[in-house]
């Protein structure tokens, strides 16, 4: 068989320069392994690399989805509650309200009675065919009831209900020029039903308007006329378009109630400009009240001066006011304000000769948008006098930063001032003083306050005058723009501390669209989020025990601004559902859920601590002595108050003296 064999040995041939590696490709895999898709055209490479982009970013949200699973398997699972009944409501529900044995609902044509016991619809009223955007309803005893409803016009209509019946008393904001129609913005009532305030804007400004509300006439003149009262739209009487053309004629019967009275209109703070006084004594002569504090107007700062000061601090700080100028927007528009009703502390003082009456509002609180000042003013005015319609306050407090929220405590001792600079001020109206000044240290901007039921009871009942109960705390809720909850603890005579509870969520569905207190439970907050979960959140630990669950068919109406109100009196949550499947967006009805507290063990949960002991005067510290002293040091010169129009008047007829002979003295040198 033949074979080849090789002639002459293997060789390995030398290499040549031309097969050397080079300098910038000695470390080609080292330096870049995918280089060789470069080899590829250039379209496939760009396809490739974004197709590879997209591939990346999601997995990085895979993993991060992951990772908060499993964060959440980690932590306790809250309790699940399940709504304990439900009715139907005729048409689509925008809001909710609780009064006594009743519930009120807003719907797109009018406003719904419905009993608490059985859910039975009860009174309908539907003069006019507007949407009711707000309810906010009062008990006022002997089965009435007082509630101002807002109508997507802004239109604000005072009703009574009284024996099942709606009675629309007048609309407030009404006039013949629609021209010169204003809108409601705001509605607060008084906790006893004694006052109520109205504000109101238009396309150029704002005011707030007090009423005076005459509930004892209303109730009396109902009593008087139960014929006209049963004359009234109730039942399953329905008010139809023809039979009805105005909100007046949708009780046409002789009963007509008292009408509420204005007492007092407060307008935004004028901008300040500069003065028109030549000298101090000037000044002192048009001041006519006995105010040392004020908004800032009576001043000796002339335009020059004025103008001197903005040209320095404009070109110091030219970068940051340029800024600041294009952010702004050239067109003003109007302003909104935050008010709450007070009841008489050491802060307001009725004026000498009037009545004091612990358990009605002596005045309110009231600070508007981009204002520094918390401006106080007293309702103790008589009927007979004129509505001054630009009053002066009667208390002003300036604060370092515009003040951006405000709340006022269930029993009316505590305000809570919260600043654009993140500054929290918990004040003590009935001592007048400071109780807590924190701060939140992170750059995050405060959307709203409340205050949270405090473990330990606030009473003023103890065994030596002036004394307070031993340590009680007390507890704020804080919710920033970003979602994030803090919690701020007053203790008394102790320093204020503040955690925080939950942090900004990564997920933006997990946004916090509201937070409501629970007072018939301690440290018992109501969240509600942006993709439709309601929890019950316990302060003291930071967890979420309980949620609420609606039917899988239904998902919570608007969850962003969700339909809704709390019972503190029957304590239980109300909450409108839609079906998920529903095509038509205006319903030809609405479900409304009722979860009872009571029904679930929910004082388990928030068991209420014992209240502390209360120390005698002498096992007090020397703190809590000291703030004894002084407070009753304070109530012994409040006769002082009584005589400062005397001193002032005084001081003012003293500068008169003292210009007059000064005029004299330049009337002798001019010769």
């Amino acid at each position: 068989m033949a074979g080849y064999i090789r002639r002459q040995p293997l060789e390995i041939p030398l290499p040549s320069e031309k097969d050397w590696l080079k300098d910038d490709e000695e470390d080609f895999f080292l330096q870049d392994p995918e280089r060789e898709r470069d080899a590829l055209p250039q379209p496939v490479r760009m396809v490739t690399k974004l197709v590879m982009l997209v591939f990346d970013n999601a997995m990085e949200i895979i993993e991060r989805r992951e990772m908060l699973r499993e964060a959440e398997k980690l932590k306790v699972q809250p309790t699940k509650c399940f709504a304990t009944a439900e009715f139907q409501v005729t048409g689509t529900a925008t809001c909710l309200a609780v009064s006594g044995k009743y519930i009120f609902v807003g719907l797109s044509v009018g406003l719904a009675a419905f009993k608490v016991s059985d859910y039975t619809e009860v009174c309908v009223w539907n003069a006019v065919k507007t949407e009711i955007c707000a309810i906010h309803a009062l008990d006022l005893g002997n089965e009435g009831h007082v509630l101002f409803a807002v109508d997507e016009m802004g239109l604000v209509c005072l009703f009574c209900f009284h024996k099942e019946s709606f009675l629309l008393i007048k609309i407030l904001n009404e006039v013949e020029d629609i021209s010169k129609r204003s809108t409601c913005v705001e509605v607060v009532l008084s906790p006893g039903g004694d006052f109520a305030g109205v504000l109101l804007q238009d396309s150029t400004k704002a005011w707030l308007e007090i009423y005076q509300l005459p509930k004892d006439s209303w109730l009396k003149e109902m009593e008087e006329s139960p014929g006209a009262a049963a004359g009234l739209t109730c039942g399953e009487k329905r008010l139809s378009r023809a039979s009805v053309e105005s909100p007046v004629a949708a009780n046409k019967v002789d009963l007509k109630l008292s009408l509420p009275v204005l007492l007092l209109i407060v307008k935004p703070p004028k901008p300040i400009t500069g003065s028109s006084f030549k000298n101090p004594l000037d000044a002192l002569k048009k001041v006519d009240d006995d105010s040392v504090l004020g908004l800032g107007y009576n001043h000796l700062i002339k335009d020059s001066q004025w103008e001197q000061w903005e040209a320095i601090f404009r070109s110091t700080y030219w970068e940051y006011v340029e800024a600041e100028d294009e952010s702004k927007s050239t067109e003003e528009m109007p302003r909104h304000a935050t008010f709450h009703f007070l009841l008489p502390s050491q802060i307001l003082q009725v004026r000498p000769g009037k009545k004091l009456q612990p358990d009605v509002p002596a005045g309110i609180s009231v600070h508007w948008d981009g204002s520094h000042n918390l401006c106080f003013y007293l309702l103790n005015h008589s009927l007979k006098e004129k509505v001054d319609s630009d009053p002066n306050p009667d208390v002003v407090w300036p604060c370092a930063a515009p003040v951006v929220c405000s709340a006022v405590s269930s029993c009316s001792r505590y305000l809570a001032l919260a600043c654009e600079d993140a500054t929290i001020t918990i004040w003590d109206k009935q001592l007048g003083y400071p109780l807590s000044v924190t701060t939140i240290l992170e750059e995050r901007l405060i959307r709203s306050i409340h205050f949270l039921r405090s473990s330990a009871a606030t009473s003023d009942e103890t065994p030596c005058p002036g004394t307070d109960p031993a340590y009680p705390i007390v507890q704020l809720l804080v919710l920033c723009t970003d979602s994030a909850l803090y919690l701020v603890k007053a203790p008394r005579a102790e320093k204020s501390s503040i955690t925080l509870l939950a942090d900004r969520p990564q997920d933006p569905n997990l946004a916090v669209s509201a937070v409501v207190p629970v007072l018939a439970f301690p440290s018992a907050v109501l969240v509600f989020s942006w993709n439709g979960k309601v929890s019950l959140m316990n302060t003291d630990t930071s967890q979420i025990v309980y949620c609420f669950i609606i039917p899988p068919s239904y998902a919570v109406a608007s969850p962003w601004q969700p339909v809704f109100t709390v019972d503190s009196v029957n304590w239980c949550l109300l909450l409108r559902g839609d079906k998920q499947q529903q095509v038509d967006a205006l319903a030809s009805h609405s479900t409304i859920f009722l979860f009872d507290f009571n029904s679930y063990p929910l004082k388990e949960a928030f068991p209420k601590e014992p209240d502390l002991p209360l120390k005698s005067l002498q096992n007090l510290t020397w703190f809590e002595r000291c703030n004894i002293f002084l407070r009753n040091r304070q109530k012994s010169l409040l006769g002082l108050r009584e005589q400062l129009p005397e001193f002032w008047s005084r001081l003012q007829a003293q500068a008169a003296a003292m210009d007059e002979e000064r005029q004299k003295k330049k009337g002798q040198k001019k010769p």
